[in-house]
């Protein structure tokens, strides 16, 4: 029984609670159970809050009977890259500085998932603070991918990945910086989600790049996305970064398919420079939203490379910005592959830094004349699938592992991943990216693709 709850998605779980056929304490105690026979093997989890979590399941428990029932997050089993700060819970952003960090408050994030019900298990590994790709962490140790150990879970939301395909819990919150959310989730096979910048609060989120910085949920369906979206999406005005705009209802037409929408697939010299395998699934899954309805076109996007290589400096110079009192008096408590990516965008000059934000504008006029005839654009994830832990160097990873992401990060608009296709038992991604505050139009896609196919009814074989 426990092993079969941990199969539930966040919609089955919660129609199952409402109806009071499961109960929170068994949901938490299935997933608890989980994290105890298997994350020795993945290493996803810095900080386990059982105690806790089994306290709001009973809490969560008493509602629910008493007819106080909050919605699809009461009494879910999530759990937090530990970048998000949590009263009460140390938050370490994966790094040797924040060891002993124990903040007195909820981040934004954190406090409207509490307010829906949702129950945090743990804190979970990412690389440290945030600044990387391969989840290879020197302090807290690396992160297994659960399709095959000896490979990368992708990063730096490595460890939220790792647990969500491996049904340690049944959603967990990421950030995406350069592709932080999308890389992991694709290499592990599951969705990632990018929404808007500015749609989420980023307080109380330690930061990589203010900037460029977004809160996402990262799930095994597209519907459980959009149900952590509606938790999670709306304005904060004690964040400066958020931005009022109405948010819309991400269910309400889900399923409304994909007829007349008009895609573009980016094949060119940018995106088309892929491992063949995944190319070909990516064409596939262009083919199968044709046949669903969608009008499908060819465009070319090859400017992208400019716009990743911006992103990659604004990136390491506003993290070099952010720890330059330790950059100069600890430097040598940082990791090394995160010490070289700050100390490198330490050298950028400030003329160097205007011209990227120059070009941030001009690459997000680029795309929306681009969304005048498109309604969404179609892409890989990434070029690979997980590279072996063994040999795989941080640094010279990001650029390749970030190649497909990173431009819509400078862009700030909504892109998601979800499986597309297995090469050598490895999962393929296929990213849809929408314009700004089209999140709604980019799930209903998103959801058309997965519920015609069955890539994301498959499961690592633990």
């Amino acid at each position: 029984m426990a092993q079969s709850l941990t199969e539930l998605s966040i919609a089955e779980a919660a129609a199952a609670l409402a109806a009071q056929t499961i109960s929170p304490v068994e949901l938490v105690r299935s997933h608890l159970d989980r994290i105890a026979q298997i994350d020795g093997l993945l290493n996803s989890v810095i900080t386990l809050t059982a105690n806790a979590a089994l306290e709001e399941a009973h809490g969560a428990a008493a509602a629910i009977a008493a007819g106080k029932y909050r919605g699809a997050l009461h009494g879910i089993p999530i759990a937090l890259k530990d970048l998000y700060e949590t009263r009460g819970v140390r938050t370490t952003a994966g790094t040797r500085f924040l060891r002993e960090y124990v903040p007195t408050a909820d981040c934004e994030p954190v406090a409207r998932l509490r307010d829906a019900g949702a129950i945090s298990l743990a804190k979970l590994n990412m690389h440290e603070w945030a600044l990387g790709i391969t989840n290879e962490n020197p302090h807290y140790g690396a992160v297994a991918n659960p399709w095959d150990p000896a490979r990368i879970s992708g990063g730096s939301s490595g460890g939220s990945a790792a647990a969500v395909a491996a049904q340690l819990c049944m959603a967990a919150l990421g950030s995406d910086t350069g592709g932080s959310i999308r890389i992991p989730a694709a290499l592990c096979g599951i969705v990632g989600l990018k929404p808007t910048f500015g749609r989420i609060s980023v307080r109380g989120v330690i930061p990589l790049s203010w900037n460029l910085d977004h809160v996402g949920p990262m799930t095994r369906s597209v519907e459980d996305a959009a149900i952590m979206l509606s938790a999670l999406a709306g304005y904060d005005p004690r964040d400066p970064w958020s931005v009022n705009m109405p948010v819309d209802d991400y269910l309400a037409e889900l399923g409304a398919g994909v007829r007349g929408m008009r895609i573009g697939l980016a094949i060119d010299s940018h995106f088309g420079d892929a491992d063949a395998p995944i190319l070909a699934a990516v064409q596939a899954a262009a083919d199968r939203l044709q046949e669903l309805g969608a009008e499908l076109h060819t465009i070319d996007l090859g400017d992208a490379a400019e716009a990743r290589a911006y992103n990659t400096l604004m990136t390491t110079a506003d993290a070099a910005a952010y720890h330059h009192e330790r950059l100069r008096d600890q430097r040598d408590e940082f990791g090394v592959d995160v010490l070289a990516r700050m100390e490198s965008g330490a050298r950028f000059t400030s003329t160097e830094y205007a011209m990227a934000r120059r070009y941030q504008t001009t690459w997000r006029r680029r795309l929306e004349q681009l969304f005048e005839t498109a309604d969404l654009v179609l892409t890989a994830t990434t070029p690979v699938t997980a590279p072996t832990r063994a040999g795989t160097d941080a640094v010279a990873a990001a650029p390749t592992l970030t190649r497909f992401t990173a431009p819509f990060n400078l862009a700030g608009i909504p892109a998601i991943t979800l499986p597309c296709g297995f090469s050598e038992q490895l999962p393929i991604g296929l990213q849809i990216i929408g314009p700004a505050w089209a999140e709604a139009r980019v799930l209903r896609a998103a959801y058309a693709y997965e519920q015609a196919t069955d890539w994301h009814t498959r499961r690592p074989a633990f």
